[in-house]
Formats: structure tokens, C-alpha cells, sequence
């Protein structure tokens, strides 16, 4: 006899879930999250070391326990990367286990994504139906941008899965009206703020609304509940902060991105209010507005390069919002799906607002913040109004909903080739037909209705499949990645092809005309610009100049060179711009200084400093070019360093690339000169 307790008894309550649920509810969640996992594995390797900034600081992690608690750019910790680094513990954690490589960095990304599908699927079941979870998941496993960073090493990955964790527990807090919930909502939000800093505060005003407004108890302990959230908020992130601004500078590594060496300054500074005025400093392009300051607009998520990343659902998304709040508008203050309703969309407006109106720095990819508000939506909405589907006002918004997706889809199919003309016409005549169809499900038969919705479905999520499919075929490596195939836009370098939008004030430091080369501090770098391996750093020859911000692979001469009696260093090398020193790190394994941070602009070290390591033999070789060096008002140590190695060191050719061996100084300069 099978009993609850016995183990084929639990199993078979893990397969079918609890009884309320349909049979088939938990054996399709299931099938979803296995085919999730599998499609964003497929190919993962091909993507190399992804974004190199944050590989080379995940190995530094996986060699330093400093640099794991800092996100060191390297073991010698000299520098940190300019994000707060929770997204690298994971990573680095991971290689640990595993060893150095691109599947042990770039797995756990994908259990990031197969996690985020599952908490979207059994918040929205919670507060609606399993056939509600059950779409939301799939709308949000299939979104282009979310299948290309659940593959990818950015913060993004574990960002989206912590504001997620948030919304699923403000719900809970909500149902259950519990100041113990909001406490765990404010844990999710404190590590979200380690990973990607003032970006995860985006969706805290609507958490705190929705408890304060819907919570099934008092007003007394719903206030209670919001201050319990904001102080386990404050102590989640505030231990490593008060870490970081405590301990004395000369104790830990210089704070990337900063110009005074404080995590303070960078969050609310480049990381923070900077991005919304485009006056990041030490940025590259950044602090103009006009052209040079992006496409900040109130329709910048259509745009070419951006509608396809994220907008496929998103006008429906909002038509069902609208829809949902209209259909439960009359219902009991805790109404539950209300609630949800005003979670989810107030995630959608307050992000996605600020995302097209930010002038500052501003990449496609940012947008995956928007993807479980978009699928949550979809999900609840259109399954309540199918729920209505016996009266008029629940079959418009099916029909609306239908032709929205359907419209939307193949105008941002026109924008590519990559699929012929076939994809796009049938997305719009399938949809069309679905949507006028489902004006009459009270008449037509079962099968028929089956037929008209799985229309529905397939015409709304066919361009956002095609586009995922191309992004897990497709290599993407480099600090600026776009998800599907080229739509002919910058690829998220802004109007001027460079990141943050624009050409430099007067162009390329040193502003040589007649080409990017010579405009180039100090020249050329070996190998072209940072990273000079020909490739772009989006997708393999899409997009232009992506491949000015990744890294290049060192020839087997340097990598020896770099290995041979690195015990005796601190550092192996030392070279300008993080990218420049991130590719050699990772090829040779030895710590690399990159001076002056991701855009070679950060103050660190100074000359003086630089001068002093290299007289305490704590540095084998120097590197020169790469970095935009002195930006935007950022420093300008980088081009002093150079000026000041070339005139005292011997230079020395290895593998074809020119570096300077700060053992061996010139015969008739000295190393203090």
C-alpha cells in the first residue's frame, strides 16, 4: 500500500503536485524547466570567456579569497571591477569546484535562468492559474535577451533572478500579510543591490505599495511589515558596504570606476545618478546629451536595435495590465491577483520608464530587467481573460491581445533578412486569424477553440523563439552583446558607435584623422584596438565595434614569457584598460594589473605608485596601449605610466607584441627618473 509518507508516495507528490492543481500541471513544469535548462546550454562553451572583464575577475576570485571578497580585477588585487561583486561569487565559487573554464563560469548563469523561469511560473501560478504560470514561464524562457544573459557572465543573470525572488516572496507577504515575508523580500533586494547596485531599488516601490496597500492584515502591521523590509534591505547589502568604506584604502584594492577610491562615489555616482544624467565620469562618450548622450526617448525600447531584445509582448503586456486591473477592480482590498497585477506592473513601468529616459550610459542588454514583469503580465492576464471568455469585454481583450502580439511581431521580424519574408507574414496572418477567431469562442467548437488559441500562442511567441534560437547559435563575447541576428543598428554602442552613446568629445584620444588607428593613445595597441582579435563584441562580425571593448588571446611566446618566474611578482604584467589586461590574464593565469580600471580613466594607480611597485620588484612587464585614458574628466595615469615606462625600460618584441621588461631599465635613465 502506497501511503503520503512512503517514498513512492513522496514521489508521486512531487510529480503530481498538489491535488487542487490539474494532473498535467506539475509533469508540464517540469518538461518546462528541463527544456529551458537544455536550450540554454546548447552551444555555452562557444561564447569563450563571454564578457573577459568578469572572467579574468572570477578567476582572480578563484585564487584570492581578498579578491573574492572585493571582486578584485585580479589576484594582486590592485583594482576592482566597477560592480559590487555578488554576481562573481557565484562565479567564482563555481571554479573553484570545477577549475578555470568557460562552462564552469558560464553554468551557473544557466541555473540562474532555469530558477528565474521557475519562480515566475510559481508566482503567477500562486495568485492565478497553473495555465497562467505555465505561459509566463515559457514567455519569458523564450525572450531573446533573457536567453542571452542566462548564457552570459554579466550581473544581469543573477540580478533578475533575486528581483524575481523579491516579487515571489511580496506576494507571499501579501497573501499572508506577514512582516516575516517583507523581512526576506528586503534579503532578496540588500543581495540584488551587491550585484548590480542602485538598479534593483527599480522595483521596490511597487513591492512596498503592493504590501502596504493589499496585505491580508492591519494597517498597523502593514507598516510594521514595510520598515522590516527596508531594515533587512539595509542589512543585507550595508555589511559589505560598511566593509568596503571602513577598511582603510591601503588594505584593500582601489574601488573601480571611481575617481576617489569609494564605493560610495561609483554607486551613486557612474553607477547611479550619472546614468540617468549622462554625467559619468571617467566614462567613455559620456556626459553629452544630444547625440552623444544615446536615444533616450519615451520609445526608445522599440527602437532598432532594442525592440528585439525585449518589446515582442511588451504593448501586450501593458493592454493586459490595463485589462487585469479593470476586471478586478471591485474586488476586496486583498485581492490577491489585484495585488499581483500591481506588483508586476509597476516593475514594468518604473523600469521600463527609466530605461528609455536614462541619458546616460545605456546597453540592449539591461533590459532583461524587464522580461519576468512582461511574462508575469502575459501570463495572468491572458488567462483572465479567458476565464471571461463567455462575455464580450473577455474575448475583446483576447482577440486585442492576440493582434497586438501579431502586429508587433512582424514589424520587428521586417527589421532582419535572417528569416526570409515566410516567418513574418505568417506571424501576422496566423495571429490575425487567431485574434478574430477568438471573438466568437463562445460559438465555435473545443477543437476548434484548442486550434484558435494554439494559433494564438504560436503566432506571439514565433519571432521571439527564432530570435533565441539565433542567440544560442550564435558566439557572443565582449562587453556589448545583443541577443538574435544584426538588424543593421550600432549594436548597442549608442548613435556614434561607442559605448554610451556618441564619438568621444573630439573623437578617439589623440584624435588623429583618417582612421580610428592612429587616434588611439599612444598608437595602436599591439594587435589592434583593446582586445584586437578582429572580432566584434556582440556576435562574430555583427556590429561593428563591439570588439573594442574585449579582450584579445595572447600568442603561446607571451603567455610563456608572462608564466616564467611569475612566483617572484605580484604581478605578471602590467597594461592599460581592464579588457587589454584581462586577456592576458586569462591566458597565462598570472595575475595582471590593469591600470586605470574598465575604461583605463580610473586614477589608480598614480604614477608615484606605479613608480614604487615597479621599484619593489612587485612587476615583470608593462603593456602599452588600450584605454581611453583621461575621459570625461577621468585620469589620466595611464598616458604617464606610458610616457614614463618607454623612457626608462628596455623595450622587448615577444611573439610579436611589444612590451617593456621593467627588470632591465634603459643604460642611461634610471627607474626613479
Amino acid at each position: 500500500m502506497t501511503t503520503a509518507a512512503s517514498p513512492s508516495g513522496r514521489l508521486r507528490r512531487i510529480w503530481r503536485g498538489p491535488d487542487t492543481d490539474p494532473a498535467w500541471a506539475r509533469p508540464a513544469l517540469f518538461a518546462l524547466l528541463l527544456a529551458t535548462g537544455a536550450f540554454y546550454v546548447i552551444g555555452l562553451t562557444s561564447n569563450g570567456w563571454a564578457n573577459s572583464f568578469y572572467s579574468a575577475a572570477v578567476q582572480a576570485g578563484s585564487q584570492s579569497w581578498k579578491a573574492f571578497l572585493f571582486g578584485s580585477s585580479d589576484a594582486g588585487n590592485s583594482i576592482t571591477v566597477d560592480k559590487p561583486p555578488a554576481s562573481l561569487w557565484v562565479m567564482a565559487l563555481s571554479v573553484r569546484i570545477f577549475g578555470l573554464s568557460s562552462f564552469s563560469i558560464l553554468l551557473p548563469e544557466v541555473i540562474m535562468g532555469v530558477a528565474t523561469v521557475g519562480v515566475v511560473h510559481a508566482t503567477v501560478k500562486r495568485c492565478s492559474t497553473a495555465a497562467a504560470g505555465l505561459l509566463a514561464g515559457a514567455v519569458l524562457a523564450l525572450t531573446p535577451v533573457a536567453v542571452l544573459m542566462f548564457r552570459f557572465n554579466n550581473p544581469e543573470a543573477l540580478l533578475v533572478l533575486l528581483m524575481t525572488l523579491g516579487a515571489w516572496a511580496t506576494m507571499r507577504s501579501i497573501e499572508q500579510g506577514s512582516p516575516k515575508w517583507m523581512a526576506i523580500v528586503g534579503v532578496f533586494i540588500g543581495l540584488g543591490f551587491l550585484t548590480k547596485a542602485l538598479q534593483v531599488l527599480l522595483v521596490v516601490p511597487f513591492f512596498g505599495l503592493g504590501y502596504v496597500l493589499f496585505a491580508n492584515t492591519t494597517l498597523r502591521r502593514r507598516i510594521v511589515g514595510a520598515i522590516v523590509g527596508v531594515g533587512a534591505m539595509l542589512l543585507s547589502a550595508g555589511w559589505w558596504v560598511a566593509i568596503v568604506e571602513l577598511i582603510p584604502a591601503s588594505m584593500r584594492p582601489y574601488i573601480g570606476g571611481s575617481q576617489d577610491n569609494s564605493f560610495l562615489s561609483v554607486t551613486f555616482g557612474y553607477n547611479g545618478l550619472g546614468r540617468l544624467s549622462g554625467s559619468e565620469v571617467g566614462s567613455v562618450g559620456g556626459g553629452q546629451r544630444g547625440p552623444g548622450s544615446g536615444t533616450e526617448s519615451i520609445t526608445r525600447l522599440f527602437t532598432q536595435t532594442i525592440g528585439g531584445q525585449i518589446s515582442w509582448l511588451l504593448p501586450t503586456a501593458a493592454l493586459l495590465l490595463i485589462a487585469g486591473l479593470a476586471f478586478r477592480g471591485r474586488r476586496p482590498r486583498t485581492d490577491l491577483r489585484r495585488a499581483a497585477y500591481v506588483v508586476w506592473g509597476g516593475w514594468l513601468l518604473v523600469t521600463g520608464l527609466v530605461f528609455s529616459l536614462m541619458a546616460g550610459i545605456f546597453h540592449e542588454y539591461y533590459t532583461v530587467a524587464l522580461a519576468p514583469a512582461i511574462a508575469a503580465l502575459v501570463g495572468m492576464g491572458a488567462c483572465e481573460a479567458w476565464d471571461r471568455r463567455t462575455h464580450w469585454a473577455g474575448r475583446g481583450v483576447l482577440a486585442a491581445a492576440a493582434g497586438t502580439a501579431a502586429g508587433m511581431g512582424f514589424w520587428l521580424l521586417g527589421r532582419t533578412t535572417a528569416y526570409g519574408g515566410w516567418l513574418r507574414w505568417s506571424v501576422l496572418v496566423v495571429g490575425f486569424a487567431a485574434a478574430l477567431l477568438l471573438l466568437l469562442t463562445d460559438r465555435l467548437p473545443r477543437f476548434a477553440t484548442a486550434v484558435t488559441v494554439g494559433g494564438a500562442v504560436a503566432a506571439a511567441l514565433a519571432g521571439p523563439t527564432a530570435y533565441a534560437v539565433t542567440t544560442v547559435t550564435t558566439p557572443h563575447t565582449g562587453s556589448i552583446v545583443t541577443a538574435g541576428p544584426n538588424t543593421g543598428g550600432p549594436g548597442g554602442m549608442g548613435r556614434g558607435g561607442v559605448p554610451g552613446g556618441g564619438m568621444p568629445r573630439g573623437g578617439f584620444p589623440g584624435g588623429a584623422p583618417g582612421g580610428l588607428a592612429g587616434g588611439m593613445p599612444g598608437g595602436m595597441p599591439p594587435g589592434g584596438f583593446p582586445g584586437g582579435s578582429g572580432q566584434t563584441g556582440g556576435r562574430a562580425g555583427a556590429n561593428g565595434m563591439g570588439g573594442l571593448l574585449n579582450a584579445s588571446t595572447p600568442s603561446a611566446e607571451v603567455v610563456a614569457a608572462l608564466r616564467a618566474e611569475a612566483s617572484s611578482y605580484r604581478w605578471a604584467a602590467a597594461t592599460v584598460g581592464s579588457q587589454n589586461a584581462a586577456g592576458l590574464q586569462l591566458g597565462s593565469g598570472e595575475p595582471v594589473m590593469p591600470i586605470g580600471g574598465f575604461n583605463g580613466s580610473d586614477p589608480s594607480p598614480t604614477l608615484d605608485e606605479f613608480k614604487g611597485y615597479v621599484a619593489s620588484g612587485d612587476i615583470h612587464y608593462f603593456m602599452g596601449g588600450g584605454g581611453f585614458r583621461g575621459q570625461n574628466g577621468g585620469g589620466n595615469s595611464g598616458n604617464e605610466i606610458s610616457s614614463w615606462v618607454q623612457a626608462n625600460f628596455t623595450q622587448v618584441s615577444i611573439g610579436g607584441t611589444t612590451m617593456y621588461d621593467l627588470t632591465q631599465p634603459l643604460s642611461t635613465a634610471g627607474t626613479a627618473s
